[in-house]
């Protein structure tokens, strides 16, 4: 049984290394093969550290406790199934649901705060620093109410035409 264990512990660990050295290309090649429908959890991750773990386990159970090979094989699978329930609620369900985009449209500019960064002219162009999301785009502006907006003003984005941020002093 001890045997079995290590083929576990040594495949895991093996596939682990050639994961990381090779990722790209491995992942291009697996592409689809773990995407059954609505089986999230069965992530390459998930079943090398299962099985990393349930060889480990397997291999200290059986030399330094006095169980059963039975016993050992059970609680080791146990020990696996709980360290796969760890990794995919500590690391693949975030990393799934996060998302690493910067890219945006100019349509979802309407509506946000912004700070004038180069003065706006009554009748003309100037420049507005708009955050969003973790990141700031600054982009060229003009004044809603046709009046001058000073640097360092916080403005609202009323619109966006033909590219231009029409924005209004958020003070008023």
């Amino acid at each position: 049984m001890e045997t079995v264990f290590w083929g576990f512990l040594i495949g895991g660990a093996l596939f682990t290394i050639v994961s990381v050295l090779i990722g790209d290309v491995l992942g291009s090649w697996l592409d689809g093969v773990f995407d059954l429908a609505g089986i999230d959890w069965l992530n390459p991750v998930v079943l090398a550290g299962a099985a990393t773990t349930f060889g480990g386990a397997g291999i200290l159970l059986s030399k330094y406790t006095n169980l059963g090979s039975t016993t050992v094989l059970i609680a080791a699978l146990l020990i696996a199934f709980l360290v796969a329930v760890v990794v995919f609620l500590a690391f693949v369900k975030p990393m799934m649901n996060s998302e690493v985009s910067t890219g945006f449209s100019m349509k979802e500019l309407g509506g946000k705060i912004g700070e004038i960064t180069i003065p706006v002219p009554a009748k003309g162009f100037g420049e507005v620093m708009v955050k969003l999301g973790a990141a700031n785009t600054i982009h060229t502006a003009s004044s809603f109410e046709h009046k001058p907006l000073a640097a360092g003003t916080r403005v609202v984005v009323i619109e966006v035409t033909d590219g231009v941020l029409v924005v209004s002093d958020l003070n008023v």
